[in-house]
């Protein structure tokens, strides 16, 4: 854009992306897509009026202004996908600006985002779950860091933490009891059980671990102590797949996707996997039943007499 930001909204875009900081708890990588998705969006706003725009104007936008930039983003290339992240970070600044100001940004608000197909969670079966667990912990010679990496790996498929959320337990937690609280994504919390085997993974990892697990420190750590790097549970990953012949698919966080498919098949209530796993909205735990769905057409497909 060949027009930069007025300072009026720059500063309120900080004030912003600082609310979100310090009160919705957002990660850092995380608050600085919503500011390059705003930043983008209002320095549009001001190319495409020919001038820097002050918060009079901005407040003042319409359903035309809003199809211009959209219109924009797609001719550029952008996926309706990312674009409807973008369009979401664009709602979430203005309603913060409508409720603190006091105005209705209707024609923001009632912008809507192009549709398109969700990826369904690639989960494993049962089965290849139980060989990965396995594998990873024939990965590394060192005792305390393949009980590392089993106890990381029992967490995400025993209890459906994220690798973040796993790798961000401290020592504090220690020894685990039945249940754990864990802080997810927008800092949403929620407790989860733990199963006696990750509860065993985790005690065994702590009993051979050579460095000192202060009780505010990471709980896992990587190899000179600091903390437990995500890449180094992929790679181990990666490395067991292989040699099981595992599709690509099967990565740490389709750990998680199978914790919540194999509940499902065994019974279990849609809210409370919702519940489980962290998910602010029911429509994105509903993507498993898709994938029990899709299963079920498979082997209709493949044992049916008539299919």
């Amino acid at each position: 854009m060949t027009l930069s930001l007025s300072p009026a909204a720059r500063d309120l875009l900080q004030s912003w992306l600082a609310h979100v900081t310090a009160l919705d708890g957002a990660a850092a990588t995380t608050v600085d897509a919503y500011g390059r998705d705003v930043t983008g969006f209002l320095a549009f706003q001001s190319s495409y009026h020919g001038e820097r725009l002050g918060l009079a104007p901005l407040r003042s936008l319409g359903i035309r202004d809003m199809r211009a930039w959209m219109a924009e983003e797609r001719r550029r290339g952008l996926g309706a996908r990312s674009l409807a992240r973008r369009l979401s970070a664009v709602k979430s600044f203005f309603r913060w600006w409508a409720e603190r100001d006091g105005f209705e940004p209707t024609a923001v608000l009632a912008a809507r985002a192009p549709k398109f197909q969700r990826p369904l969670p690639r989960p494993l079966a049962e089965t290849a779950a139980r060989d990965l667990l396995d594998r990873v912990e024939m990965q590394d010679g060192r005792d305390w860091v393949s009980a590392r990496d089993l106890a990381v790996m029992t967490l995400l498929y025993g209890c459906g933490l994220r690798i973040s959320e796993a790798l961000g337990l401290t020592a504090a937690a220690l020894p685990l009891s039945d249940t754990l609280r864990i802080r997810g994504k927008g800092g949403k919390e929620r407790e989860v059980p733990v199963i006696p085997a990750a509860r065993e993974a985790v005690a065994r990892y702590a009993r051979l671990c050579p460095h000192r697990l202060d009780p505010t420190g990471p709980l896992f750590r990587g190899m000179r102590g600091g903390a437990l790097n995500p890449r180094q549970i992929q790679k181990t990953v990666e490395q067991a797949r292989l040699q099981l012949g595992l599709p690509a698919t099967a990565t740490p966080h389709a750990m998680r996707h199978s914790f919540a498919t194999h509940l499902l098949d065994a019974g279990g209530d849609l809210r409370a996997i919702q519940e489980l796993l962290g998910h602010a909205s029911l429509s994105t735990t509903q993507a498993y039943t898709a994938v029990d769905t899709a299963r079920l057409l498979e082997v209709y497909r493949n044992a049916h007499p008539k299919a």
